[in-house]
């Protein structure tokens, strides 16, 4: 079940986040002094096959797959980047998001999940 992680490091002129965690997910939501969530990414499936789904206010979403930089033969491991990704599942990651989220606030859960369920299946 997703919990908030404590002591997270803020970037000072953007606007504040907040971070959540669990074996599949990870959660970083950034929140406006009104609270109003302006942007969130939410990465899943982290010990599979990790991706992220980035959602922002005047953006709206990308998809990304997570290169871990290990598949360099002879070299050493280079800094895990993310690359665009095609299909995201919207439906069963948002469901599977609904059920690990009950140990967040109700109002950043219900917005995000309400938010995947409007992830366009043409992109």
């Amino acid at each position: 079940m997703l919990q908030e992680c404590d002591h997270i490091r803020q970037i000072e002129e953007e606007t504040p986040r907040r971070w959540f965690s669990d074996e599949y997910f990870d959660l970083i939501v950034w929140q406006n002094d009104a609270d109003e969530i302006s942007a969130f990414q939410l990465c899943y499936d982290l010990t599979r096959r990790p991706r992220a789904i980035h959602w922002r206010r005047e953006a709206g979403f990308a998809h990304y797959r997570v290169d871990d930089g290990e598949n360099r033969p002879g070299k050493i491991k280079s800094t895990p980047i993310l690359m665009k990704d095609g299909v995201f599942d919207a439906p069963d990651v948002a469901e599977r998001f609904r059920k690990e989220s009950g140990g967040i606030e109700p109002g950043i859960a219900q917005f995000v999940y309400e938010t995947l369920l409007t992830y366009p299946q043409a992109l």
